[in-house]
């Protein structure tokens, strides 16, 4: 409710009303009281007009806690005839999961870096709608843009722009994805504090369904061994597995020159200095150290102990001067009673690479180690057959092919044409099992305690969790536009509905796996109840309460009319 006023040659006179949306959708209003003449009023309450609008407000406010009271639990009538026919393109079921995907978009204030780009651009679409219809989609039914143009059009707020605006905001948004990125993490701060003084990075690839090499879609290595040109992307995360920036380079360069120019963005635009940096070990090259050991800033990186220098990896491979991590008691590993089989082992050797002292950590875990005994039995048992049936074959790019066992070797016999055998290789099997069960860690943190230290090492999953659900959840490949700056403006919004679907689940509290959170999203859909209002075809549970109260409004009713769909919109994107 509120007051309206009118006013004619000789009065002004105060009203009472009430707006409600019609049967097709169009706002009106009544009149629900009138409450008199600004003089009648004056008279009677002895006061001027703002004192007359202030009584009046406050009549207002009665009347619609009046009404609230009476339409609390009122049944809601509607007609249906059972000989009456459907309409001709009448929409019946809408989407609503959306909705909570749009509560977080809006309070990450993506709406107002629209607006801050519409002022340096001259276009007429509305980037912002745009920009949040591709972020939903892609998290709820990804696919090509066509097709997510397609999809919005069963959302509860059908969009308001055509699919040729869509191609053309892919420019702006590839112009504008620095900008974007800075100002999404500087924002995100409204969910709380983040965990950045730990940042992880990774790169991963995606491949295209063309043939032929084309700008920045190149011949490289397929994560997913695929012939297909790729584009390759570099992510960085924080500490708590949330995205912090990205960055897209072509198929055919070394990833590990990927870190220096989106890490100095990182560092100059979002204005993180103080952090360690962690990340595999094909990422944690020397140069890659060097730029990290500088400042207020640190490295733990993953590394591979084969490749360590003579006099490192017989260190490491000692069997002695290993410590329980638990307590820090020096312990021989080889006479380990059960109890210490779940037991996480470490030692610490000083290593010097790259005029850098830097800490080289080898841990042993017992548990690892007879998973890995396992493995290769079953492997060897394998070579085994391979040797008895003459059935050798090497596939080279298997690092755990089972021929790796097997030693090929030719008999002459008196000049004769060689005959080739085939044995197992005892020498090969023996070296690799002295790797059982290590693991290295190297650092420049030389007087951090290593508990913390593998804490950060062992928390990369999470970066890897991030690569999954872009490439399984988001299907972010293959891509389906072409043009470079189309390109980057995909990798774009899989980024960002990456931010916007982690900074959901970590308002739930991370109580649900990603699985659970999608489906249930996907599910919340609603039915058209004779263009009166929207019934829930959806279950509800404890995670539809969960997000009903994590996100502020409920739509989990019997039925909604109309006019609180509205609201619930407008609430949905509601910033506090």
């Amino acid at each position: 409710m509120r007051v309206t006023t009118t006013k004619s040659k000789n009065a002004e006179s105060f009203y009472i009303t009430r707006s409600y949306v019609k049967s097709k959708g169009v706002t009106t209003s009544e009149v629900i009281r009138k409450l008199g003449t600004l003089q009648e009023l004056s008279e009677q309450l002895g006061t001027d007009r703002d004192g007359v609008m202030a009584w009046a407000k406050e009549q207002a406010r009665i009347e619609t806690e009046k009404y609230k009271s009476e339409n609390e639990s009122q049944t809601v009538m509607i007609p249906f005839h059972q000989n009456r026919m459907l309409d001709y393109g009448i929409q019946k079921r809408f989407d609503g999961g959306y909705l909570f995907l749009q509560h977080i978009y809006y309070r990450l204030g993506l709406d107002k870096v629209c607006r801050k780009i519409k002022a340096r651009h001259l276009y007429e679409y509305d980037l912002n709608a745009i920009l949040s219809d591709l972020i939903y989609t892609r998290i709820l039914s990804p696919d090509s843009k066509r097709s997510s143009y397609k999809a919005v059009q069963s959302f509860l707020e059908p969009p308001s722009y055509g699919l040729h605006d869509v191609y053309r905001a892919l420019s702006i948004l590839a112009e504008e994805a620095d900008f974007i990125q800075a100002e999404a993490y500087k924002n995100s701060r409204a969910f709380g504090k983040r965990n950045d003084h730990i940042l992880y990075y990774d790169c991963t690839n995606y491949y295209f369904e063309i043939e032929q090499e084309e700008d920045d879609k190149k011949y490289g290595k397929s994560k997913e061994h695929r012939p297909n040109p790729i584009v390759q992307m570099g992510l960085f995360t924080d500490g708590d597995g949330i995205p912090l920036a990205f960055s897209v380079f072509p198929g055919n360069a070394n990833e590990q020159t990927s870190l220096k120019p989106l890490e100095t963005k990182v560092v100059n635009d979002f204005g993180c200095e103080k952090f360690v940096f962690c990340s595999d070990a094909g990422l944690g090259s020397a140069a890659n150290r060097k730029f990290n050991h500088r400042g207020q800033r640190a490295f733990i990186v993953t590394q591979s102990i084969k490749k360590l220098k003579k006099e490192y990896k017989e260190r490491a491979l000692n069997m002695t001067g290993f410590k329980r991590i638990t307590d820090g008691k020096t312990i021989d590993i080889t006479k380990l009673p059960e109890t210490d089989k779940n037991t996480l082992f470490y030692k610490e050797i000083p290593y010097e690479s790259g005029n850098m002292d830097q800490l080289l950590i080898i841990t042993y875990s017992p548990k690892y180690a007879a998973y890995q005994k396992q493995i290769r039995s079953q492997q060897i048992e394998r070579a085994e057959k391979m040797v008895a049936n003459g059935t050798y074959k090497k596939q080279r790019k298997n690092p755990n092919d089972p021929a790796r066992f097997i030693n090929k070797f030719a008999v002459t016999d008196d000049g004769e044409c060689a005959d080739i055998h085939y044995e197992l290789n005892t020498e090969k099997i023996e070296e690799e099992s002295r790797y059982d069960g290590l693991y290295a860690v190297c650092t420049d943190l030389l007087d951090d305690s290593v508990s913390d230290i593998l804490a950060v090492s062992e928390g990369r999953w999470q970066i890897e969790a991030c690569f999954r659900i872009m490439k399984t959840e988001f299907s972010a490949r293959p891509v389906y536009v072409r043009r470079s700056e189309r390109i980057q403006a995909h990798f774009l919004t899989c980024f960002l509905s990456l931010l916007v679907y982690r900074l959901l689940e970590r308002e739930l509290c991370h109580k649900y796996t990603c699985e659970e959170i999608l489906s249930k999203l996907k599910e919340m859909n609603f039915a058209d109840v004779g263009e009166q209002g929207f019934m829930p075809l959806y279950e509800r549970d404890k995670l539809t309460d969960a997000l009903h109260d994590t996100c502020g409004f409920r739509t989990d009713y019997q039925f909604i009319s109309k006019s609180k769909m509205k609201n619930i919109q407008k609430k949905s994107k509601c910033r506090k």
